[in-house]
């Protein structure tokens, strides 16, 4: 797949500037085009004033500010645009005015370059229709506020081509997006069921139901959410919730037509009020109805093929920040619950019909099931893909389950040469869920994280022993266990935006899947200590210097990377290796005597002195019972088959699971810094 250079955006209002803000500031070089100079302008400076926030608030520096206004052109002259790989739409809502845009780009615009529309009400398909590129056409359907919100929909129409989609994925990430991959379908995904929401509330408050703020609330504690939908459409805009219903209406049917209290209050120009005393005792009839809607809204679009119950869950969670999707929350609240709810709604609303994957749900009586890792094969090339992008891709049970499930399919392909495992989203994986081990914690079943990774260990070993070339995608944050599942792997390809690391000193245990030994065996005991005890990130260009990373490449080479490492066949990854200069201070830091030093409190010896104070301040702040089993582990693993050093990690578990440091580590994690006992 071809390298991308060089983007369009049309539009530079409020979408269009936040789009080309969020590329620029990830390194993709942007043209900014609208019809008057003064909207080029203002789109800049608003631009400049995000950027001054952000550095203000100490998002990024200055000049990673100033980096970002470079990479971003900005004119008036449409054939700036001419050349570029992608050209995205991002105008308002006026179906007329989008398409003659498509038709004008297609005309000036190279065989090349793809045409995407930023559209949140229209078919994708009928610009297509208006270019002669309908192969390389395409919807990106960004959400507010682009240059922040991780959520990208990509929608394929009918004659959407294989490779548009795969670059259009490429772009997304790229520029840091989740992309769900949705039909082309009124509403797409996320709208679908988040502007009957809006909708709902406005029929619930001119049926006299409830007033606002009771109905707000009822939002609130059904959804978690931190604004009810009244709040929300005084922030985002009543007449973009207006347009929205009236597109779905149209489309879809009364059931999601405009509530007529809603028409009024855009007509009124004015914002909801949201004063008042909420009535406690109409919460849950409120929050039934909610449920009864959203949920089954959410049912039929995947009933309808629009998205899978999977990235329906994505879009909410990632593009409306709610606690829980659909989904879960019908898992949450029980399907039979659920179905009454959605029930009441198909009696109330005669075009509304339950959905058909509800009833099914109800007949077998249990709770949804998710599919978490998905298999693809692309030729001899099988394609892994932990996809929890809203929990950075931890491992839990389920997630090694599938893992393991998904990975003896690849590898029973005899179709099959190589297995790359990568993850969705900015993460490769950030470690295992924390959660799993603070509840095993405090119910006294230590027994079960034994088992979980026990069976972890048996798996990276499948993955490190596999017949077939088994390849770590390194192109996003890895912590803990995810660095730990790219050491299994028999190669790693990273990006620049790759890092490896391994905190659990810090928390309080020790890394369990391996990550110990294996850091070891490819760059020392010394400097496998070093990481370990300061959780200190392993940079993916350090990484490659160290030889634990195969290949570093851009992005847009991965492909090509992939298929010379089949050809190359499998490397050594435990080859003899020198410690690179620059590494050696760190590992001279963890050696000999001066691991004792260290674990003592005391500074290490003949190293410099900024690096011996840094290095023992950073391990101070350690678990001092994680940090000794830690190096009695790596000590004693040297010399012995990797076997054999997983049974010595292992047999340490229970030791440091059962430690009051460890609870207080887990059960603290992005809340406070631990205070360690020693015990």
């Amino acid at each position: 797949m071809s390298q991308i250079n060089k983007i369009g955006i049309i539009g530079a209002g409020n979408m269009g500037s936040g789009i080309a803000q969020k590329m620029a500031q990830e390194g993709l070089n942007v043209v900014s085009v609208d019809i008057r100079d003064e909207y080029v302008q203002r789109g800049l400076e608003v631009i400049r004033k995000t950027l001054a926030e952000g550095v203000k608030r100490k998002i990024f520096t200055s000049r990673q500010a100033d980096e970002t206004l470079a990479r971003i052109t900005g004119t008036t002259d449409f054939s700036a645009v001419a050349d570029a790989d992608l050209v995205i739409e991002a105008v308002f809502e006026d179906k007329q005015v989008k398409s003659d845009l498509f038709k004008k780009l297609d005309g000036l615009c190279s065989k090349k370059t793809i045409l995407a529309t930023n559209t949140s009400s229209f078919y994708v398909h009928e610009f297509a229709g208006q270019t002669s590129r309908p192969d390389r056409f395409i919807g990106l359907h960004y959400f507010f506020h682009p240059a922040k919100n991780r959520l990208l929909e990509v929608i394929p129409h009918g004659k959407t081509s294989a490779e548009t989609i795969e670059k259009a994925l490429l772009v997304a990430r790229l520029h840091g997006k989740t992309p769900i991959v949705v039909k082309d379908a009124p509403g797409f995904a996320v709208n679908r069921f988040f502007v009957p929401f809006l909708n709902e509330a406005a029929r619930m408050l001119e049926e006299g139901v409830a007033d606002i703020p009771t109905i707000e609330e009822a939002a609130k504690q059904a959804f978690k959410i931190g604004m009810g939908p009244f709040e929300l459409m005084n922030v985002t805009g009543i007449p973009i919730a207006v347009h929205a219903s009236t597109t779905l209406g149209n489309e879809l049917g009364p059931f999601y037509a405009t509530a007529g209290i809603l028409k009024t209050q855009m007509e009124k120009n004015e914002l909801w009020d949201l004063s008042g005393t909420v009535d406690e005792s109409k919460i849950p009839a409120i929050s039934d109805r909610f449920y009864g809607v959203c949920l089954g809204v959410a049912a039929c679009l995947v009933d309808e093929g629009v998205a899978s119950i999977e990235d329906t869950d994505r879009g909410a969670k990632i593009g409306l920040r709610w606690i829980m999707g659909p989904f879960e929350i019908m898992n949450k609240i029980g399907v039979d619950k659920t179905y009454a709810a959605v029930e009441a709604i198909a009696r109330k609303y005669a075009d509304f019909k339950m959905p058909g994957i509800l009833a099914r749900q109800k007949d077998l009586g249990k709770p949804f099931e998710f599919r978490v890792v998905d298999l693809d094969v692309k030729g001899d090339i099988a394609f892994i893909t932990l996809n929890r992008p809203e929990a950075m891709n931890a491992l839990n049970e389920t997630v090694i389950a599938q893992l393991d499930q998904r990975f003896g399919e690849a590898e029973n392909n005899p179709d099959v040469k190589a297995i790359v495992l990568q993850g969705a989203g900015k993460a490769f994986v950030a470690g295992a869920d924390i959660r799993y081990f603070v509840q095993k914690i405090k119910a006294d079943q230590i027994d079960d994280i034994f088992e979980f990774t026990r069976k972890g260990h048996q798996l990276f070993l499948k993955i490190e022993n596999s017949p077939k070339i088994t390849i770590a995608l390194l192109d996003g944050l890895s912590l803990g266990g995810g660095s730990e599942l790219a050491l299994a792997c028999q190669a790693i390809i990273a990006t620049e935006a790759g890092s490896m690391g391994f905190p659990e000193t810090g928390i309080g245990i020790f890394p369990g899947l391996g990550g110990m030994l294996r850091t070891a065996r490819m760059a020392g005991p010394e400097l496998a200590k070093y990481y370990v005890f300061t959780g200190a990130s392993i940079s993916a260009a350090d990484a490659h210097t160290l030889g634990i990373v195969t290949r570093l490449v851009m992005p847009a080479e991965v492909e090509t990377t992939i298929k010379e490492l089949v050809a190359e066949g499998k490397p050594d990854k435990y080859r003899p290796r020198e410690i690179p200069e620059k590494f050696k201070p760190y590992a001279l830091a963890c050696s000999g005597d001066n691991v004792d030093r260290l674990l003592a409190g005391d500074l290490p010896q003949g190293i410099a002195e900024d690096l011996a104070a840094r290095t023992a301040k950073v391990i101070g702040f350690k678990a001092p019972l994680a940090l000794k089993i830690s190096n009695e582990i790596i000590d004693a693993q040297v010399g012995k088959s990797m076997q054999e050093a997983i049974e010595i990690e292992l047999s340490r578990l229970n030791d440091i699971f059962s430690t009051a440091d460890a609870l207080e580590g887990l059960s603290t994690v992005g809340r406070k810094r631990p205070e360690f006992k020693g015990a």
